[in-house]
């Protein structure tokens, strides 16, 4: 299970790389490990400016549909127009190419809620 140390994670398995105030978010390796191929993402809330917890998209797989959950407020700055086309870039590289949206972050008091790559480990049993 890939888990990279030098990002952040939350309770609802996605990831956080913070550089400056802005954040890029996609879904842990282990997310769409459970998920299985995934097959389409949708983000409808690019320019709009959301909460932490609020859902800003979700990701279809073969057998489920799953909510993406904002792990920081702020606004939505750009979705990776490349997973229209090429969705299961979410599956073969999660934290790369797979990545899902970018964010200003509108507090960034709210990343000290975020866990460390041991933190999530401790969380998924890994």
């Amino acid at each position: 299970m890939n888990i990279p140390s030098e990002l952040k994670y939350t309770k609802d398995h996605e990831w956080v790389k913070l550089e400056g105030d802005i954040a890029t978010i996609g879904i842990t390796d282990f997310a769409q490990s459970e998920l299985g191929d995934i097959v389409y993402v949708e983000v409808e809330t690019v320019d709009e400016t959301l909460d932490a917890e609020e859902i800003f998209g979700t990701v279809e797989a073969v057998k489920t549909v799953s909510d993406l959950f904002l792990p920081l407020s702020g606004e939505i700055i750009e979705f990776n127009e490349a997973l229209e086309d090429e969705p299961e870039k979410v599956n073969t590289d999660p934290y790369g190419e797979g990545w899902m949206i970018k964010i200003k972050c509108s507090d960034l008091a709210q990343t000290e809620s975020l866990m460390s790559s041991e933190d999530y480990k401790n969380l998924i049993g890994a």
